[in-house]
């Protein structure tokens, strides 16, 4: 390589793609944009930009022989004329040679014969025509900009097994200047340039192109020639994300990444850099980043070789169109050369293997479009060729669904939600790649739909993708493009003094704030969509939150005989009528005395109608249902599907009817609980109108009860439940079923962010790098984080305005390895026996579910009201 040029001569190269050229305010972005990159440390600019939006594509069907070509070109023309009109340019003095040698293309006598040089010129003219327009409008603004033709700097190189298309539509360039290049190329008068992508000088002396991500390659092969101080790439998204925002709106922005993680995010499905674009700069250690043209201010995503090594998969990814070619024989088992006769066919056809599986009798192997020319006839001549070493079995249309991230072998143990859902799906491939930074799953295309939310989501859940570090992931995409809503500030804020002396009174001890209690049912209340509401007591059962939301007009649900006992109990007037029982595999003297007390009564299963008769003869009852899926935050918690224990099967709804008639058992409810912490407003809707088709069928059904299971933000980062949305949803299906009541019946939301869990530290250990905070209480206190990898938000309350510079895992007393209340949390590193720690929202599923294992007394109820 040779030495680097003196640091006045340094080089910033920025490449702006078809959308950042396409409008006159982006040209005015552009212009600012080197400007100011100018004048950082008197560095020079060298500005690269594709076609106009969609031009290429225009070029690429004339150069395939479209039937309406002429209509075509005639189309471009006119629209870079308008263009250049929009700029207030004269188009024939900035245009008529360009326009001139496209016309001539159009009726070059080459056409006919598609020849190979002729298609490369034509697709060039895409670029040669924007880089023209753009230094004219930029030269007008009073830049000092320079044109110039990336054809006389970037050299074509062709590549040993190239077919002649590669050689002249998808070339490679050097990235090894000679002096007299780089000493021509410091002769350039102005102080900023602009050139094309995509173009390059073929060695016979015409044009050759780069192919798909061409203008991302140029410019990387001029950030290596001249040893910039970096390459942006300029384009419409910030960076490279976590996964595709388009499908994961919670993907987050990864803000630096080293070389290789990069290229593998790219190559594996990232559209926002093509991945050839980084081996260059890789090689002559130029650090990349990739921008927004229209949100500048965000950081994008650094590249360099110096990004800290921070373990963890970065990214999901998911390619279409993978072509999948599995050959099998039982010949090829220790068969010297099979694998080189298999490999030398798809040489034969210019096709390159992107994944390989094989076993004794079978090898299976990938293709991957956007690197290969792959059709039905190249696929058929493959499989001919292949047919006489072996049998040959082409599946398509295929995804290919790729984690990637360093050390992926050392995550496997983390991966266990992961290969769960790949488990439901017909999984082809699984292939592991040799640098330890990707593992990829090879599924039906149609299968793959959906998905990479679920993925994305237990990836985060389990750890394996460290969101938490901040050198890596920045925010999300919904906060990035829309903003989202912050959730309230927690009550507990602002009752500081009174927890402490709650907490010196002895810990563990639950606090609950009955005002959010009562905000959240009044919030609830004012759906009009909502006809009845009820209140999950297996969430939280003190008699204070129980007498609140019954003075709320909630009714309340009941899943045992303890708990019906506990209701009438705190409110013994209360009317049977405003209490439902909803229990699961209860014996048959529940249902008698739940009956006897005149509570409604939810069933699910059509065994009891059978075995029990005389319980249910003459009654009317709810019947729930199972819709046949499960969803929420946890495999543990979502309570639909085949793997659940809940619910009639859809199919044997008639069956229960009938049987239901004969004993002159009426089903008046219509009942649906599918999971909890689902944050999809449209899940309700769904099940709403499901509900509604088979109401309809079963015809004695006055109420549908949609279950409940709505989400807290139990983080930070966690956006509020859209109430409105979620209500306006369940309008619309009410109004599509007038003739049914709405019912729903939350725990959670009513009472979670109302409670909080104090503890005291025991201890603060070291071991082995890792810092510990023992606490008096754990898994014994609070289950939810040991049974459901549970977040809960955990502050130091005694030092609560101490900066959370320390890094510990938090941990309780239970001699379990479960007993973890959370890793790698922040608190001030001054925390020390017997401060006070608060570990927030615990109101649901906290006291309810505690437990005297290990004989450690439970936690002490305290309630605070205004």
């Amino acid at each position: 390589m040779p030495p680097a040029p003196p640091a006045s001569d340094r080089w910033i190269v920025l490449k702006f793609g078809g959308t950042s050229v396409s409008r006159r305010h982006r040209w005015d972005t552009i212009g600012r944009l080197a400007q100011r990159r100018a004048g950082e440390n008197d560095a020079r600019v060298l500005v690269v930009v594709s076609a106009l939006s969609g031009v290429t594509n225009e070029l690429t069907a004339i150069a395939d022989g479209a039937a309406d070509s002429d209509v075509r070109l005639l189309q471009l023309e006119q629209r870079h004329r308008e263009f250049a009109v929009e700029l207030g340019l004269d188009p024939e003095q900035v245009l008529g040679e360009r326009l001139a040698a496209l016309r001539a293309l159009g009726v070059d006598p080459r056409a006919g014969g598609r020849d190979l040089a002729w298609q490369a010129e034509l697709l060039a003219q895409g670029e040669l025509l924007s880089s023209s327009l753009g230094a004219a409008y930029l030269r007008a603004a009073g830049l000092d900009f320079g044109w110039m033709d990336a054809r006389q700097w970037l050299q074509a190189s062709l590549l040993p097994n190239q077919s002649p298309w590669a050689q002249r539509l998808s070339v490679s360039c050097s990235t090894s200047p000679s002096e007299g290049w780089s000493a021509a190329f410091r002769q350039q008068p102005a102080r900023m340039l602009l050139t094309q992508g995509f173009i390059a000088r073929h060695e016979d002396g015409g044009t050759a192109v780069l192919g798909r991500g061409g203008s991302d390659t140029s410019a990387a092969y001029f950030g290596a020639l001249l040893g910039a101080r970096r390459v942006e790439i300029w384009t419409d998204v910030p960076g490279m994300f976590s996964a595709n925002p388009r499908e994961v709106p919670d993907a987050r922005l990864l803000t630096r990444l080293d070389y290789y993680e990069a290229q593998e995010i790219a190559t594996t499905g990232a559209k926002v850099l093509h991945p050839r674009s980084i081996k260059p700069c890789r090689d002559a250690s130029v650090p990349m980043a990739i921008l927004d043209t229209e949100r500048p201010e965000l950081p994008g995503t650094s590249i360099d070789g110096g990004a800290a090594t921070v373990p963890g998969v970065k990214a999901i990814s998911r390619r279409n169109g993978i072509v999948l070619v599995s050959m099998e024989g039982i010949g090829m088992w220790q068969q010297v050369g099979f694998l080189a006769d298999v490999f030398a066919r798809f040489k034969k056809h210019g096709l390159s293997v992107d994944l390989i599986g094989s076993a004794e009798t079978n090898v299976t192997v990938s293709l991957d479009p956007s690197e290969n020319l792959v059709n039905t006839d190249v696929l058929a001549a493959l499989s001919a060729d292949l047919s006489e070493i072996c049998r040959v079995k082409v599946i398509v249309p295929c995804a290919a669904i790729t984690l990637v991230g360093r050390g992926m072998r050392s995550l496997l143990h983390k991966l266990s939600d992961v290969w769960a859902t790949f488990g439901r799906e017909r999984v082809h491939m699984i292939s592991q790649s040799s640098n330890d930074l990707n593992l990829t799953f090879v599924i039906d295309e149609a299968d793959a739909d959906g998905l990479l939310p679920v993925l994305h989501a237990a990836l985060i859940d389990s750890g394996a993708m460290p969101v938490e570090e901040t050198s890596v992931f920045g925010p999300r995409w919904r906060e990035i493009a829309h903003g989202i809503r912050k959730r309230d500030t927690p009550w507990w804020q602002g009752e500081r003094q009174r927890l402490l002396a709650m907490a010196a009174a002895g810990t563990p001890r639950y606090a609950y704030h009955l005002p959010t209690v009562r905000a959240r049912a009044r919030a609830l209340k004012q759906l009009s969509s909502i006809d009845q509401h009820y209140y999950a007591i297996k969430a939280n059962s003190h008699p204070a939150i129980l007498k609140l939301l019954v003075q709320e007009d909630f009714g309340l649900e009941c899943v045992s005989l303890g708990e019906l006992q506990r209701v009438f109990e705190v409110i013994p007037e209360l009317s049977p009528r405003r209490v439902l029982f909803t229990p699961s595999f209860a014996p048959r003297a529940e249902y008698e005395h739940a009956y006897g007390l005149g509570v409604t009564v939810t069933l699910d299963n059509i065994e009891s109608l059978q075995r029990w008769p005389e319980v249910f003869r003459g009654r009317d009852l709810w019947l729930r249902v199972d819709l046949g899926r499960g969803d929420g935050h946890h495999e543990k918690v979502r309570t639909g599907g085949k793997e659940s224990k809940f619910g009639l099967p859809v199919a044997r709804v008639e069956a229960f009817v009938a049987r239901a008639r004969q004993l002159g058992t009426r089903v008046i409810g219509l009942h649906a609980h599918l999971g909890s912490g689902v944050e999809t407003p449209q899940h309700w809707k769904q099940i709403c109108d499901e509900l509604g088709g088979i109401a309809n069928r079963i015809g004695s059904v006055e109420i549908i009860d949609i279950g409940g299971g709505l989400p807290i933000p139990y983080t930070a980062d966690d956006e509020p439940f859209d109430l409105d949305a979620w209500g306006a949803g369940l309008a619309e299906i009410k109004a599509a079923y007038p003739g049914y009541r709405i019912a729903i019946e939350p725990g959670r939301y009513l009472v979670a962010e109302a409670g909080a869990l104090l503890l005291s530290v025991t201890q603060v250990v070291e071991k082995d790098g890792v810092h510990r905070v023992g606490l008096d209480g754990g898994m014994n206190a609070l289950i939810r984080p040991a049974l459901y990898d549970a977040w809960h938000d955990i502050v130091n309350l005694s030092r609560i305005d101490e900066a959370a510079e320390g890094v510990f895992d938090i941990v309780g007393p239970i001699c379990e390895s479960s007993d973890v209340f959370g890793k790698r949390r922040r608190l001030t590193v001054a925390t020390t026996e017997a401060d006070v720690v608060l570990v927030a929202d615990a109101g649901a599923y906290g006291f309810t579910m505690a437990n005297a294992y290990n004989l450690r007394a439970l936690p002490k109820e305290e309630v605070l009201d205004v």
